[in-house]
């Protein structure tokens, strides 16, 4: 079969492509941990000196697969999902993404990792993890909120509710709208990969030093939550309601 992601290196840039198009790009066990073997290498590959994000299709990916997800649920921290939110937590270099059309849940958590973020026209964020049972993820209850304010992360959080890339924007989860957000992300990875690798990664590192171990313990604390979520009867309910309206 395919590979569900696509690793493409163009010079010292690589590409990590979601390629489930047919799925909207929804994220299964087997995607997240290509995902995380992928950037644990490239942080170790020196030829590597920074990674971006995409995927085919019209969307960036719809998130979780929920089927998935319900027949084997990330309940321990060796999961999959688990590895590939630490790789994305620890990643040492330059990490951009380019998204269009629905990044949900984790599609918008994981930017929120990103260095930089070009979104094109067509992109629609959200995070809907309280209508589905579940609790905020990858650190977002934590990062969004010191992002965005309190007051506004909470309606996002517990409305559901999407928005666009100009609000990404004003937010400042997303640097730059372009219709053609892969080119725009590869001209500013190809940049930095000009720079003095050492320097960059240094950078990095002391722009993410005052919250790193902040994140890694509330993304613990996340996901015990998560866990428990998602083995609870509120958590079936819910996906079982999501599943009718999809009309699967």
């Amino acid at each position: 079969r395919m590979s569900e992601i696509l690793a493409k290196q163009e010079g010292r840039v690589l590409t990590l492509s979601f390629n489930r198009p047919e799925k909207m790009n929804a994220l299964t066990r087997s995607m997240y941990g290509d995902l995380s073997k992928s950037l644990n290498d490239a942080a170790g590959d020196f030829g590597i000196r920074a990674v971006v994000l995409t995927a085919e299709g019209d969307h960036f990916t719809a998130g979780n697969d929920i089927m998935d997800f319900m027949n084997n649920p990330p309940t321990s921290d060796d999961s999959e999902v688990a590895k590939f939110l630490a790789a994305i937590l620890n990643f040492p270099k330059p990490l951009l993404a380019a998204v269009k059309g629905n990044a949900v849940g984790v599609g918008t958590t994981m930017l929120l990792h990103c260095d930089v973020v070009i979104a094109a026209p067509s992109a629609n964020f959200s995070m809907p993890f309280a209508s589905l049972g579940l609790v905020p993820e990858a650190g977002s209850s934590f990062l969004f909120p010191q992002l965005v304010g309190y007051q506004r992360a909470a309606r996002i959080f517990m409305t559901g509710e999407s928005f666009d890339a100009d609000a990404a924007i004003e937010m400042g989860l997303v640097a730059a709208k372009d219709s053609d957000p892969l080119a725009h992300a590869m001209k500013i990875a190809q940049h930095i990969a000009e720079q003095p690798p050492q320097a960059i990664i240094n950078t990095k590192a002391l722009l993410k030093a005052k919250n790193h171990d902040a994140v890694a313990a509330i993304m613990k604390a996340e996901f015990e939550i998560f866990a428990m979520a998602l083995q609870s009867d509120e958590a079936m309910e819910a996906f079982m309601k999501f599943m009718s309206k999809k009309g699967k």
